[in-house]
């Protein structure tokens, strides 16, 4: 199966990832081994990035929502049993 986004053919996840968000995914969660000055430099850049579209955050928060919803089987989410209810119980206390 062939994912696109726009016109673009996304072949890995983060290509897909990246053409999702309109941006890098690495400007986002740094790479390893950066400096302190590259790293200053990556988080001026998302600043700058949110500040230009003050909505991407919900936006990526929803569409994330979505995936989880859409395809839990990707994240090995378990639904956790609903705990039993218990009726609260009072100690009368003698007076």
């Amino acid at each position: 199966m062939r994912t696109f986004i726009g016109h673009q053919h996304a072949v890995t996840t983060d290509e897909f990832v990246e053409l999702a968000l309109g941006t890098p995914v690495e400007l986002w969660l740094g790479v390893e081994g950066e400096t302190a000055e590259e790293r200053a430099a990556r988080l001026d850049a998302a600043r700058d990035i949110l500040a230009d579209n003050p909505g991407l955050a919900d936006d990526v928060v929803r569409i994330a929502a979505e995936v989880i919803d859409t395809h839990p089987e990707l994240f090995d989410a378990v639904p956790l049993p609903s705990p039993a209810r218990r009726r609260a119980t009072r100690k009368a206390v003698a007076a």
